[in-house]
Formats: C-alpha cells, structure tokens, sequence
C-alpha cells in the first residue's frame, strides 16, 4: 500500500495531531512510501506565503524529507478533466483540487489519507482512509 496526504493530514501533522503523527510514523516505519500531492503542497505553500508562519514553514520541510511531493503526470490530468466532466453530467459539483487530488492517487495507486472523506465520495477507484478518527 502506498499513501498520498490531504491538505487537512498535513495540518494535523503541523498541530503535532498525536494519532495522525502515530499513523504516519507507523506507515513510514514500515517502509510504505508515503507522498504528498502536488496540488495539496500548492495549498500548504501558498498559506506561507500568505501568512508569516517560520516555524510551521520549517516543520513542513521536515514533513517533506520524510513524505516527498509527487509530481502530476498527463494521465493524472486527463483523468481529472474526465471525472470533472462524469460528476457535471451527473448534476454534482467536486471542486477541482479534490479532483487533481483524486486523479494523482488513482492513476499513482495511492489511498488517500483525508480527514474530509465525503469531499471525494463516489469517485470511481480511489481509496480513502482518515488518520485522525
């Protein structure tokens, strides 16, 4: 099994979340490769860049040597316009973020670890699982 991190597990982990640090070390500790999607550093990036936060920043980075950020392939891309087109059909709105997140773990065959599941419900062939409950 291989994870990817959502924006909101990587928040837990700058709030030293005790059960999503446990989780993750865990994951890491048995050698399962843990990344974080490109769209999800975008996020976390642009709130440093917002916000002056040194220390989070700082913690981040340590995240990011244990946690590497993915890089978006062609195909991750094409499926994301493909679900964004099969969720507008069917009368349902996903935000693209969670849709660029979506397509980065399916098409890379990660689970993705979210503590907002029902952001990504009835998305064909992704895997989802919540570190913080």
């Amino acid at each position: 099994m291989m994870y990817a991190l959502d924006t909101n597990i990587i928040i837990h982990m700058l709030n030293h979340t005790p059960i999503v640090l446990r989780r993750r070390d865990e994951a890491v500790g048995r050698g399962v490769k843990v990344v974080i999607p490109p769209y999800v550093n975008f996020e976390i990036r642009r709130g440093f860049l917002y916000v002056s936060a040194p220390a989070k920043e700082q913690a981040y980075r340590q995240i990011c040597t244990r946690c590497p950020v993915g890089e978006m392939s062609a195909e991750s891309w094409e499926l994301a316009a493909e679900l964004y087109a099969e969720k507008r059909r069917a009368g349902r709105t996903v935000d693209d973020a969670d849709l660029l997140i979506a397509a980065f773990c399916i098409v890379g065959g990660y689970t993705l670890v979210t503590n907002n599941t029902r952001h990504f419900d009835g998305i064909d062939g992704l895997q989802l699982e919540n570190w913080a409950v």
